[in-house]
């Protein structure tokens, strides 16, 4: 399995490092011939519209979509779609993204493992490689357990390469299958009819022609066998193939030329679009494997579909913040409530309480119900001297929550727990995810200093360093630092529903310098809806201009 680090690293520096790109078909690019990206892309369209037609033809609706190598990303997301929420042009973005993940993944073993034989069954190392991609499937279906469908994409992309390669290097093709070879994802089943180590497979290509350079007995007698490659040295045991190509050394070694057929130029490129089209339906093959495993919507996430918001929240749970745990409750009872049953509805629930000395535990659950009882068996009591363990609460929400998900902290006072700052951006960078913080202030509340008072709690404030911290994190994860009495919490909320939808993009966000007057673009197109602009600090100042410099009367401002 390729690391998302590795892949990173390579993808970004494999202009500056490129080994011989002659070891498997294409990555990416190749005019006339079907390259990685393509095999890759076309089965899990292929097999995304599979998926989508059954579900469709479960529930009594119609599938009206072709399944054939003429896919487009936005023909299939829009097939699989039942609201325009969910086929809007960001939710097709997602899926298309999803597949580029996994492509690129693929593309990256050339680069990662170049002169790896196991990542590319050259010099016969089915063993090995059969390892590598049942290795890779396990490692798929328990990312997708855990939800963590990054990972699986980058496990997938990996394993769908060494798969794929098996029919371009491989004599697999030129033994006249018609169907893939399903003894590569099933670790159970004995390879068998596999070319002996000292059995010659290949004579010399005669040239220009070398569509018959292997053994008719090899042939007849349906021995596998696959390319030797090397670009070091043109040793390889005698009378064996070569993968050939202008790289490989072994093929100027008697037997001469190869087998390949990475590209139509290939000494085999005669079978190009054959090998091609077998490693697209075995990368549907596995991809099948997967979806059985994992159940079609689990399958259809990991492709990048149904990937409604997910609803986390982290809560200070100390004597002051009876209010905002009420608040809490009360917004996010709205949002279960008003999308219950919609595809607008969250995918997963996640709630973490915390105070002083305790944090947790993580409640994550798709269960809604199960949801509304956690969050409203929460009560504020405790915490008397101040600062509270709100990172650490924060922390375990990153740590438990899905890639890109939408975390919100309620809480009225400064953390305890400062040393995990660097931590918690690290995490926020990995995950990917949005932290909101909305920071109640309790003097401006009569009612929250009687209840100080009574229950002797010490009345709380949240340092301007405290605040600080609070809006570095909120704007390294693209979210807010929301600065709210009691009294106006309710209004402040609304930032939650707006970000509890999967349709939702970020468009334009700064951190102006305080007392300097500064002009800000933001660009418009024609696909949005329901812009909404937030401008949030002390007392802020500010005026809308439309496209034509005309100032913009704000009739639907809200001040908090």
């Amino acid at each position: 399995m390729v690391s998302l680090v590795v892949v990173a690293v390579f993808l970004l520096c494999g202009t500056l490092f490129q080994p011989p790109q002659t070891a498997a078909f294409k990555p990416l690019f190749q005019d006339g011939s079907i390259t990685h990206r393509e095999i890759t892309q076309m089965a899990i369209l292929r097999k995304t519209a599979e998926v989508c037609r059954d579900i469709a033809t479960a529930q009594g609706r119609d599938f009206t979509l072709p399944i054939n190598n003429r896919l487009t990303t936005s023909a299939v997301h829009k097939a699989c779609t039942t609201s325009s929420a969910s086929s809007s042009a960001l939710a097709t973005l997602s899926f298309y993204s999803a597949i580029t993940e996994t492509y690129l993944s693929n593309a990256a073993v050339d680069q990662v493992f170049a002169l790896s034989e196991a990542h590319h069954i050259d010099n016969e190392a089915f063993s090995e490689g059969r390892d590598l991609i049942t290795r890779g499937v396990a490692a798929v279906k328990a990312s997708v357990q855990q939800k963590s469908y990054i990972s699986a994409r980058i496990s997938l992309g990996a394993l769908c390469h060494t798969l794929q390669d098996f029919y371009s290097h491989s004599n697999w093709v030129e033994l006249g299958s018609t169907a893939p070879f399903s003894t590569l994802i099933k670790p159970d089943l004995p390879l068998n009819n596999i070319a002996g180590p000292s059995t010659p497979t290949c004579k010399s290509c005669t040239w220009p022609n070398c569509g018959d350079n292997i053994l008719p007995e090899i042939l007849l007698q349906k021995k596998l066998t696959s390319g030797y490659f090397s670009i070091f040295s043109s040793t390889k045991p005698a009378g064996k193939c070569s993968h050939g190509g202008f790289f490989d050394r072994t093929s100027s070694r008697e037997p001469t030329g190869g087998i390949n057929k990475d590209d139509i130029s290939s000494d085999h490129g005669f079978l190009h679009k054959r090998a091609a089209e077998m490693a697209i339906n075995a990368t549907m093959e596995v991809l099948q494997d997967i979806r059985l495993a994992t159940g079609d919507q689990a399958f259809l996430r990991l492709m990048g579909l149904r990937q409604t918001s997910v609803l986390a929240f982290v809560i200070d749970t100390t004597g002051s913040m009876s209010d905002d745990i009420e608040e809490a409750k009360r917004v996010s009872f709205s949002i279960i409530d008003s999308r219950r049953g919609t595809s607008e509805e969250p995918s997963e629930y996640i709630l973490v309480p915390f105070n002083d000395p305790d944090f947790g535990p993580l409640t994550r659950t798709e269960d809604a119900d199960l949801f509304k009882r956690s969050i409203n068996s929460l009560s504020a009591s405790g915490g008397g001297d101040l600062p509270e363990m709100c990172l650490s609460g924060l922390l375990l929400a990153l740590a438990g929550a899905p890639q890109s998900s939408d975390i919100f902290v309620f809480t009225d006072a400064a953390a305890k727990d400062l040393e995990l700052k660097s931590t918690v951006q690290v995490m926020i960078e990995r995950t990917k995810s949005t932290v909101t913080f909305l920071l109640t202030s309790p003097f401006s509340f009569r009612r929250r200093r009687d209840v100080s008072q009574s229950q002797g709690f010490t009345s709380r404030s949240i340092p301007l360093s405290d605040i600080q911290l609070y809006r570095d994190l909120a704007h390294v994860s693209g979210g807010q630092a929301i600065e709210v009495t009691k009294a106006t919490l309710s209004l402040a909320t609304a930032v939650i529903t707006d970000a509890s939808t999967s349709a939702l993009v970020t468009l334009f966000q700064v951190v102006r310098n305080p007392g300097i007057a500064e002009n800000f673009t933001f660009v418009l197109d024609p696909s949005l809806s329901n812009v909404t602009v937030y401008v949030t600090g002390d007392s802020p100042v500010f005026t809308l201009y439309s496209p034509t410099g005309e100032p913009v009367h704000l009739e639907h401002c809200l001040q908090i």
